[in-house]
This record gives structure tokens, sequence and C-alpha cells, in this order.
């Protein structure tokens, strides 16, 4: 229970339908704050408050759990040092899976708990084999199968959905019918330990190292500008490259073993191929043979029709049917069938 609409709705319809239901509330970081550091609109002291407060009006048991260490660990740790190495991290899909998940599992198995249930906007099913099926949420616009993926099947035979199948309006309308006090709470969006949006600062703060002074070339190597370090810069950025030319310019590769960051015009953002690694197949087995796919690259970039091919037990070669702009190392990519989610796994290049 995060404090949100969602994660109180789905609570609410859970204990309504008969199951017993316990609150828990994650508890993510040092909530007196860290020196310069302001965190944003989620976790927060207020959130673990609101998320009580529907504990009780819904007449279930509530606790917090402090996960401060493994959240550091899991998602802060990787989210500086994947910056500081030239690549773009996505915090909220570790969070979502290597560290809720996983971890609310335990916890799960401690409470005597059958099920983990939580407010993502996604499904899951079974095929005709007994095997779990993860499937995009009801509403296109809110689905969050794609932070999801690297859910084993093992997760998600205990994972619970509630709202997955609703549109954000009928939430909103549950928790009037059920007068929740978050029933018109707005959503958080920002990574919740960088609500400035200020990446470049956090990084530098926690490994002082990162600032490294380098330069700015085009594609030939020709040198355009200069740099404070490439931990400011990612894949398909225009503003704030310190140079400047008669056509629009983009980072379009960042080389942080050479202090180099380069740039090019748009077309040179496109391709057509690139790899994964630390992938997840959602069935648990690694297919025999390459696989057609709709291909996701960005939590809202949509998805392209591909080809996925199996080079080891967790890496692929992607080949996409038309170019795809700013494939970005760090970000993830999730594969689908339709609504179904095959896999996913970790943009190295």
């Amino acid at each position: 229970m995060s404090g949100g609409v969602d994660s109180s709705v789905a609570a609410a319809l859970l204990k309504e339908a008969g199951h017993e239901v316990i609150g828990l509330s994650m508890q993510l970081y040092d909530q007196r704050g860290e020196a310069g550091v302001q965190f944003g609109t989620c976790c927060t002291l207020d959130d673990l408050y609101d998320a009580r407060r529907v504990a009780r009006a819904i007449d279930i048991p509530h606790y917090i759990v402090n996960f401060e260490r493994e959240f550091n660990e899991e998602v802060v740790a990787d989210f500086v040092r994947e910056y500081a190495s030239g690549r773009t991290p996505i915090p909220c899909v570790h969070c979502n899976s290597d560290l809720k998940f996983s971890t609310l599992l335990e916890r799960a198995e401690g409470l005597g708990a059958e099920m983990v249930a939580t407010g993502h906007y996604a499904r899951v099913d079974r095929d005709d084999e007994g095997r779990v099926r993860l499937r995009r949420g009801g509403d296109p616009g809110k689905d969050q199968s794609y932070f999801l993926f690297s859910l084993s099947q093992a997760q998600l035979g205990r994972a619970v959905f509630p709202v997955g199948g609703l549109h954000k309006d009928a939430v909103r309308e549950h928790a009037r019918r059920l007068g929740l006090s978050v029933s018109e709470k707005k959503d958080s969006y920002e990574i919740c330990f960088v609500p400035d949006g200020d990446y470049a600062s956090f990084v530098e703060r926690h490994a002082p190292g990162t600032l490294a002074p380098g330069v700015v070339t085009d594609r030939e190597g020709r040198v355009l500008g200069r740099h404070e370090g490439t931990h400011r810069f990612t894949i398909g950025q225009r503003k704030g490259l310190g140079v400047s030319a008669t056509i629009p310019l983009y980072v379009v590769d960042i080389r942080p073993g050479e202090h180099t960051v380069v740039v090019g015009p748009r077309d040179a953002l496109d391709r057509v191929r690139m790899t994964a690694s630390r992938v997840n197949w959602i069935s648990g087995e690694v297919p025999a043979d390459p696989v057609r796919a709709a291909v996701q690259i960005r939590h809202r970039h949509a998805a392209s029709p591909a080809t996925v091919i199996p080079i080891g037990p967790d890496r692929v070669e992607v080949t996409f049917d038309a170019p795809q702009p700013a494939i970005t190392p760090g970000q993830a990519t999730v594969f689908y069938d339709d609504d179904v989610v095959i896999g996913g796994g970790w943009i190295d290049g």
C-alpha cells in the first residue's frame, strides 16, 4: 500500500470480496531526508499516513516495513552506477520487480499470506499448459506491465492485480464509492529520490568521481565543445550540449572511458538492431528459435514489430522491421505477443 489511490482500491476490493487482507507499506528511505536531497511525492511520510488511514477505513491490519537498505542497494546504487558508466537507467523497473515483489513475497510467507497484491495496471492469467502469463493492463494509458517483465513464474504465480483490468476513472469511482480519502489524490510520476529531475547532481553527490571533464565531438571525431562529465548526457538528448551548429544535433554515443560525448544529426539516432542482456523469459524457458514480437524500448514508446534472437541463456539480439529512434543503453526493453509479455531485458546497445 503506497498511499495512492490504486493500491488503496486494490486492498479495498479484495476486502470487499471477502479475502483476509493485510496492508503493508514500504519505507524506502530515511524520512528525515539526506543533506541536499528532498524526496518527491512517492513513498513519503504523508503517503505512509494515507495508507494507514485507508487501512483503518477498510478495517484491515497495516504494517510499515523498512526496506531502506534494500532500496539503496538494489535501486539507488544501481542508478548511480549506470549513469556513471554512460547508461540511462530506469529505476522504477528495479524497484517494482527486484525489490517490491521479491522482498514482499518473503514477508508474505512470514505472515502466512498466500498472495501478494499491488495496485499495478497489469493482469495475470494462465495458458493452456498452466504457465502464468503477464498481460498488459486494461487501461492502455496506464499499463505498467513494462515495469514487471523480470518477474519469475514463481512470483507471478502469487501475484494479484485487483485494478489491472480497470481504467483509471473506474478506480477513482470505486474509491469515491468506498469513501476512501485518497480518491482524488494525484498520481506520482517523478523518480522519488530525484524529484527535481536533476539526475546529474544526484549522481555527483553519490559518486564524485563522475565529475570528469571531456570533449563533445562529431561522428568523425572533430571536437565541437567540452563537458563536465558524461553522466550529464543521454542518447537522443538535444538540449544542453554546449555546442553550436547549423543543424540540430543530438547525442548519438556516450563513451565514459574516453570522457567523450558524440553528437550527430537526427537520422544518426535511427537503428534497426540492438542487443539486450539479463533477459528474463516469462515462461521460464529460453526459446529455441527466433521469436516474432512487438518490442518496446521505452515505457512511453510504442512497441514495434521485430525479430528477437536468443544468443545465450540471458542475451538476445533484436532486429526491428523499421528503424527505431534513440535506442538507449540501460533502458528496459520488453517483448510482447499482442498484450502478453513474452520477456524483456536491459539494452546494451
